[in-house]
């Protein structure tokens, strides 16, 4: 089992920046991948950014974040970051922390993001 524990969210004004932590229970190195994800009010979640645990640790964006977001994770201290800047209020969202293994998949309990215009 591991457990993920999201900090960093919270109120932010349009074209601002915010840095989301996501602290895991285990060795991040043996996780094959963690992410963010997200989900507004109404809406599916949906993938946000991953990172693999290999060497380098692989990226992966959507589109509607390209270029303003970054994914990047600090092995010693078992953490998973998520650099937003430039936050629109599509941004708004819960943003969920994700970890896989080879054998399950976990998630966190959410940090909320709320950008306002």
């Amino acid at each position: 089992q591991v457990q993920l524990v999201e900090s960093g969210g919270g109120l932010v004004q349009a074209g601002g920046s915010l840095r989301l932590s996501c602290a895991a229970s285990a060795r991040i190195f043996r996780l094959n991948a963690m992410g963010w994800y997200r989900q507004a009010p109404g809406k599916q979640r949906e993938l946000v950014a991953t990172i693999t645990s290999t060497s380098g640790g692989s990226t992966n964006y959507a589109d509607s974040v390209k270029g303003r977001f970054t994914i990047s994770r600090d092995n010693a201290k078992n953490t998973v970051y998520l650099q937003m800047n430039s936050l629109k209020p599509e941004d708004t969202a819960v943003y969920y922390c994700n970890a896989v293994s080879p054998f399950s998949e976990f998630w966190g309990q959410g940090t909320q993001v709320t950008v306002s215009s």
